[in-house]
């Protein structure tokens, strides 16, 4: 076997440039630095699995984004029919909650989105700010913080 034909002394496959890896039988090959067409080996987020056993049927197997997924749907309902804070709130508490979930339970089904991190970092930032707004909504604010009054008046003259 010759110089850089991709096999060393051995006879094992050897990369013959920084850019080659080797195929599905082993041998080298040249790839390139684009995306693929299509992907095949994406790696499922951690915590992926299914929340339930494989035979149970497919709502039992996702039951952690169908339980967020039903309480931000009855806090959307209900700031629809004119109950503003208390929908909100409620949505809020169902992305704390989904939060709660994600760092609790191993296997979350399709509420793993991303990294078990970033999941948490995303569904709690959200739950938190949507609960901070819906307490100091207007009329007759549940929570009230003085320096954002004072902020509004200095920029809002």
């Amino acid at each position: 076997m010759g110089f850089g034909d991709g096999f060393g002394d051995g006879g094992e496959p050897v990369a013959v440039d920084p850019v080659s890896a080797p195929d599905a039988e082993g041998n080298p090959r040249r790839t390139t630095r684009r995306f693929p067409l299509f992907t095949r080996d994406t790696a499922r987020p951690e915590g992926g699995g299914r929340a339930a056993p494989r035979d149970a049927p497919a709502p039992a197997r996702q039951w952690p984004i169908l339980l967020v997924l039903s309480l931000v749907a009855l806090g959307l309902l209900l700031t629809a029919f004119d109950v503003f804070r208390y929908g909100t709130l409620l949505i809020g508490v169902a992305l704390l909650g989904g939060a709660a979930l994600r760092w609790i339970l191993p296997d979350v089904g399709m509420l793993a989105v991303r990294s078990r991190f970033t999941d948490l970092v995303t569904y709690g930032v959200l739950g938190v700010a949507i609960v901070l707004l819906a307490l100091m909504a207007q009329p007759h604010p549940w929570l009230e913080i003085p320096f954002l009054d004072d902020t509004l008046h200095f920029t809002v003259r």
